[in-house]
């Protein structure tokens, strides 16, 4: 399905339970792990990895995730989030660290738009000399 030179997947489900719209949620973070995956290398880190949240006003603003080798904790990855007005999350921009200049570097973002009962998740990659450019295919929209 085409929508303004989008590609945009769309999945109308009847969610009529709070049940299913727990699953709906499952599967959007299943959707964001997926994204974020997508950056990380290969092997699995998970079992070595630390968060740290910070929060405003009871609402996650950033996540510092750290890697964990022998008896350190280095910088890995690091998300910023932003809301709306309502507290529904809008963005969520994905730095990974750098060790060669030792900074955090643009890697992806997640923007979030919410009409009636449905929400559109975009994917952004980071390109150095354009900026944040969409990927269309990983478009979702999902009907709650």
């Amino acid at each position: 399905m085409h929508h303004n030179n989008k590609q945009i997947v769309s999945y109308n489900l009847n969610l009529n339970d709070m049940k299913k719209t727990n699953i709906l949620k499952g599967l959007m973070t299943i959707v964001a792990l997926f994204f974020v995956n997508l950056t990380i290398s290969s092997g699995n880190p998970a079992d070595n990895l630390i968060y740290n949240s910070e929060e405003v006003n009871g609402v996650v603003v950033s996540e510092t995730i750290y890697k964990k080798s022998d008896n350190t904790l280095n910088n890995y990855m690091k998300h910023n989030y932003k809301y709306d007005a309502n507290n529904q999350k809008i963005e969520d921009e994905a730095l990974k660290w750098d060790g060669i200049s030792n900074k955090w570097e643009k890697d992806l973002c997640i923007r979030y738009t919410y009409s009636g009962k449905s929400y559109t998740a975009q994917y952004f990659k980071w390109n150095k000399k354009s900026g944040y450019v969409l990927v269309p295919e990983m478009t979702i929209t999902i009907e709650q």
